[in-house]
């Protein structure tokens, strides 16, 4: 009897522990819209729509750009367009993001890159607008600036 009594008692602190935990571990942070389309413009390369997803954990967020309109000059390798993404924050500066991070692409395929990291504060508005996006391929830079603001508006991190 003494066993089973031991095993309850054990039992129950160990969920409270775990309820416990639940409510003290910190929620993850959301970034509002997760979705933004903006118009772009690439020089030669190219423009038109491209999509803007956003995510974040804490003070990291990504960035991952996508668009059917501008398509890959040339055939890519995964993981080899350098990619910075440089966003306007509201109220003076930028936030960049950047790294290596694209899918496999084919001459005329659709451009992807991202998630590209970068870190921001809580209260950060970011906007495409006034920002860019600088991909070199192949020792050739291609720099796609935003038109207009992004619709529907600024990413807001918490």
């Amino acid at each position: 009897m003494r066993g089973k009594r031991t095993a309850t008692g054990a039992a129950l602190v160990a969920g409270a522990l775990a309820v416990t935990g639940l409510a003290l571990a910190p929620s993850a942070a959301a970034v509002t819209p997760q979705s933004a389309t903006i118009t772009a413009s690439c020089g030669i390369f190219g423009g038109g729509t491209a999509t803007l997803t956003a995510t974040q954990s804490g003070t990291s967020a990504t960035i991952t750009l996508t668009s059917s309109a501008i398509t890959a000059p040339v055939a890519v390798a995964k993981d080899s367009i350098s990619s910075t993404l440089s966003l306007a924050k509201s109220g003076g500066g930028s936030v960049v993001f950047s790294g290596t991070k694209n899918p496999a692409m084919n001459t005329g395929d659709a451009v992807s890159v991202g998630p590209l990291p970068g870190t921001v504060a809580s209260g950060d508005k970011l906007d495409a607008y006034g920002g860019s996006l600088k991909m070199v391929i192949f020792g050739v830079t291609v720099t796609c600036t935003a038109n207009g603001p992004q619709s529907p508006g600024p990413f807001v991190f918490d």
